[in-house]
């Protein structure tokens, strides 16, 4: 069974797994954006901070990357994820239908945020954002390292992203 993973936040520049091929990809219905508190890996519980999530949006897209996972690791290759994604059950894990780069459709394990959870907070004003992420710190280290490498990677794949642009350039300022 061939099984792709859609990569669109830290899964683009650390998957957790060697993917044996790498396409460009488009999801449709959802937007990526910073819409999940963070009190593990870029927070705690006393000072959250934000990471990306797909959240749900009639007419959005979101570019990305799918990742195709070797058949003979997909056991080990979806445990890590689990671990990883679900820690706090902020994410939901489907199976959603991508638009490959090279015409091809796939369908991949894609984690959504569950607007309903507790760690959801989709109306923040990007000013906001870029406050929580310049002073946020987690067990993976800073919040506005996650927000360089995402919008780095997201620029080196050539897939604009204005909201993480401004993003960068404002959380700069504000840890400079």
């Amino acid at each position: 069974m061939t099984l792709w993973v859609f990569g669109y936040g830290s899964l683009l520049w650390n998957p957790g797994f060697t993917p044996v091929e790498s396409v460009h990809a488009r999801l449709h219905g959802y937007a990526r954006s910073f819409c999940m508190r963070s009190v593990h890996h870029r927070g705690t519980n006393d000072l959250p901070g934000l990471v990306l999530a797909l959240d749900a949006q009639n007419g959005s897209t979101c570019d990305g990357l799918a990742l195709k996972m070797h058949e003979a690791e997909y056991d080990a290759t979806m445990a890590y994820l689990r671990e990883r994604e679900l820690v706090s059950a902020a994410y939901i894990e489907k199976m959603l239908p991508l638009d490959l780069g090279d015409g091809r459709e796939v369908t991949a394990v894609t984690y959504v945020i569950d607007a309903d959870h507790k760690q959801y907070c989709g109306s923040l004003l990007l000013e906001e954002q870029a406050q929580i992420i310049a002073r946020a710190v987690g067990g993976r280290g800073p919040n506005s390292e996650y927000l360089f490498n995402t919008a780095t990677h997201l620029a080196e794949l050539g897939i604009p992203d204005a909201d993480l642009n401004w993003l960068y350039d404002r959380v700069r300022e504000l840890i400079a």
